[in-house]
């Protein structure tokens, strides 16, 4: 009776919390090229970028990941056979995966804060596209079930990669050339 209840609600925090996801290593870039601006903008550009990136993520995202496993489980209560299917156990491989990108972006947000810049923006516009792998692979996992051609569905996550790989090295020629950009 309220399994789609809970389905929608799970679905709506799964959305806002890849949102979150997708937008914290942008401010993550924008925080890192920040450094290379002339005092007073840096200081400017970073104290903001840090609000920013606090509000998203202990506001949006950090409580979204926590719902969503919330709805998730409760859905697993309600159908106890999801467990036992293949494309469940590969599911709930990838939500490990997406635990652990979420848990290392956690650190490098707690490093920006404290000013600490590890990496480039270049490996940050690279890193932004994690998640995005693993929305493609639950997604067609969940929809197409049983039904999944397991190699076609690898070979489509390589294909997945290499064309973003390609899109970020592509932009990033893009800048070079025009430094506006």
């Amino acid at each position: 009776m309220y399994y789609n209840y809970i389905k929608a609600l799970h679905l709506i925090f799964v959305i806002t919390w890849f949102a979150g996801l997708f937008y914290i290593p942008r401010l993550f870039i924008y925080h890192i090229e920040a450094q290379e601006k002339e005092s007073p903008d840096k200081e400017i550009l970073s104290r903001q970028l840090k609000i920013m990136s606090q509000r998203l993520w202990y506001i949006i995202t950090w409580p979204s990941a926590i719902l969503s496993t919330v709805f998730a489980l409760w859905l697993l209560l309600i159908m106890p056979s999801w467990i036992e299917q293949a494309w469940m156990h590969v599911k709930l491989g990838f939500v490990v995966l997406l635990f652990a990108y979420h848990f290392k972006t956690h650190l490098m947000f707690r490093e920006l804060q404290q000013d600490k810049f590890r990496y480039s923006s270049s490996f940050m516009r690279i890193w932004n596209e994690g998640a995005t792998v693993v929305l493609f692979a639950v997604t067609f996992l969940v929809i197409l079930k049983n039904a999944f051609n397991w190699i076609f569905g690898l070979v489509g996550m390589v294909v997945l990669v290499l064309l973003l790989m390609l899109g970020i090295r592509l932009y990033k020629r893009f800048r070079e050339r025009r430094p506006d950009a």
